[in-house]
């Protein structure tokens, strides 16, 4: 009997040494853990917020991260869209089959435009030979052409002429005009002699009634105006040159 009450005090002593240190915690409304409390950092910063603030910060993250991937592939698309221009097409455009009257008023309509060099007049080609022309092929330019008089003058030859206006045979030069394709033969004949090897002989043919205008560097804005003003020239019509 002396035993059982001896250990049963030990038993309650031992519990109260450790209620008393906290092993048990307390059993107030405020209990905590001493170790745990000590480990805690800033444990004076924590906050306790409602159910319905942690949802609307969620949200408002959840948003942001969305808005930073929709604006970085926006700068992606936009980026690449800069990257690839689209290419400027260059052309010549000839606008043909004009009366002479007709083409007074298209060059009137055609002044605003302030072409300048860009735009060139001639007259479309007959059917019929009116003569033959002895000559040296263009030669590319006029640096090229006054080269190739400058070898003509050498060989004893001073009867020639540098085309220079805007035609297939700008820059090239003539050796004489005749009247008869015999004539021209001869001519070439004698050229040959003197040491001429390149010259050659073409037909010209009469000039027609109608007249041409040429367009160069068109772009496609340029050339949507050029077919709306054409397209108050009725028998007229447009197509590409060189």
């Amino acid at each position: 009997m002396l035993k059982f009450i001896f250990w049963s005090l030990l038993a309650v002593n031992a519990g109260l040494y450790a209620y008393g240190k906290g092993y048990l915690g307390h059993f107030s409304g405020n209990e905590r853990e001493p170790q745990r409390l000590s480990n805690q950092l800033n444990a004076d910063k924590l906050l306790i917020i409602s159910e319905e603030k942690a949802n609307s910060a969620s949200n408002t993250s959840s948003a942001s991260s969305a808005n930073g991937a929709s604006a970085a592939a926006t700068g992606t698309t936009s980026a690449g869209a800069a990257a690839k221009p689209a290419p400027e097409v260059l052309a010549c455009v000839e606008i043909s089959s004009f009366v002479l009257a007709d083409a007074r008023r298209f060059e009137t309509v055609l002044a605003p435009l302030k072409l300048g060099d860009r735009q060139s007049r001639h007259n479309l080609p007959g059917s019929e030979i009116s003569s033959y022309v002895v000559y040296m092929p263009p030669q590319g330019s006029k640096e090229g052409a006054e080269k190739k008089a400058a070898e003509l003058r050498g060989l004893g030859v001073h009867n020639y002429f540098i085309m220079s206006d805007n035609t297939p045979m700008r820059w090239a030069i003539s050796l004489g005009v005749f009247k008869t394709e015999t004539a021209a033969q001869n001519q070439l004949a004698a050229l040959m002699k003197q040491g001429v090897r390149t010259a050659k002989i073409a037909p010209r043919m009469s000039g027609s009634k109608l007249l041409s205008f040429q367009f160069r560097d068109v772009d496609p804005d340029l050339k949507i105006r050029l077919e709306q003003l054409r397209s108050s020239f009725p028998g007229t019509e447009a197509h590409s040159c060189k």
